[in-house]
Formats: C-alpha cells, structure tokens, sequence
C-alpha cells in the first residue's frame, strides 16, 4: 500500500489548539515505537507533559490524520530562541501505519518547512537499529554518521524560493481551515 492508497488521509500542520491530537497519537504508539522515537522508553506522563508543550517549544508538527486521528506526526525543532542555521527532525508512525510512505511524505514536508525558514542543517538522530529512520533520511539525502549507538542524519535544506514558500503558505491556509471545521465539527459533537 501507497500513501496514495490510504482511504481518508489529510496531512497538514496541527494547530496550538490540537495539543490534545498530539499527545493521543503519541500515547497510542506502541513500547517500542516509543523507545525508537525518543531513544529510551518513557512513561505516559512523559508524553503528556511533552505533548502540551508542542508550541511552547516554537517549533512546527506536521500530522498525518486519518479519518480524523493523527496517526503519523513530523515535528521540526529549532535549536535556540530563534531560527537559526541549524535545527532538528523527529517523527513517529503508529505501529499499524508504518511502511506506507507517511514517514518519508512527513519528512519532504519539515524539509520543506526548515528550508522556508532559512536552515542550513537539519539534523536527525536515532537510535542505530531505526533502520526505518535510517532508509527515510537515505531517501531525503541525508549524510549518516554513526555516534555512540546512535545514528546522526544531516540534511542541507535547497535555499527558500517562490515556490517552496508558496507551496507552504497555500498548504498553511487550507490545513488551517480544515483544523477550524474539524475543531468546529468536535465542539458540536461534544455539545
């Protein structure tokens, strides 16, 4: 199966408000999909805690919703206050989403993402067995080098142009949108 083939999939940028879309997708990986992720097995409230500090951080989630659920996320960190020359990738796919290609669709968009906001150096770490974390930056062409059991990818992001920060603000404004009908459609639900 396609990312192409996956019935009710929407990706886009998940809002201030979407926290608690985050933390349940975070929440719904399994123990190793955890330990793959943040590189040590963490708790619950681990998740909880760092979920709702998914803006605080000044950093963007990208999601991959179906049918409503996140159920892959990218996020890119800025490495200080502000955007700078360097920052960081994560993501995470539930168990059951994995080898569909949301990864490295994921991927293409925080690159994006970084090259927009005047990155020179994404960086990528895992641990040394994610060979799915691996094969994605491959694809992306990142420079791997192994540290410590980890492995460090490096991506040099394409200077921003017309299009790429076109191509951003268009898919910003609809994903916006989509978050306000979804939000809208929730709060009815919940009434």
């Amino acid at each position: 199966m396609s990312i192409d083939d996956i019935p009710g999939l929407t990706m886009r940028k998940l809002w201030p408000h979407e926290t608690d879309r985050f933390r349940d997708h975070l929440l719904r990986l399994d123990k190793d999909s955890r330990r793959l992720r943040f590189a040590h097995a963490v708790a619950d409230s681990f998740i909880e805690d760092y979920a709702a500090r998914m803006s605080d951080m000044g950093g963007i989630v990208v999601g991959a919703l179906i049918n409503g659920e996140v159920r892959a996320a990218a996020e890119l960190r800025k490495l200080g206050d502000s955007w700078g020359r360097e920052a960081e990738a994560a993501f995470s796919v539930e168990r059951q989403h994995q080898d569909k290609g949301l990864g490295s669709e994921l991927m293409g968009r925080i690159i994006r993402s970084a090259r927009n906001r005047g990155v020179h150096l994404l960086y990528m770490s895992c641990l040394a067995e994610n060979s799915r974390m691996q094969a994605i930056a491959r694809k992306h062409e990142a420079g791997l080098r192994f540290e410590y059991g980890e492995v460090i990818g490096e991506i040099i992001p394409e200077t921003p142009d017309y299009f790429s920060l076109v191509a951003e603000a268009v898919e910003d404004r609809v994903g916006y949108m989509m978050a306000v009908l979804d939000l809208s459609s929730r709060l009815v639900k919940a009434a």
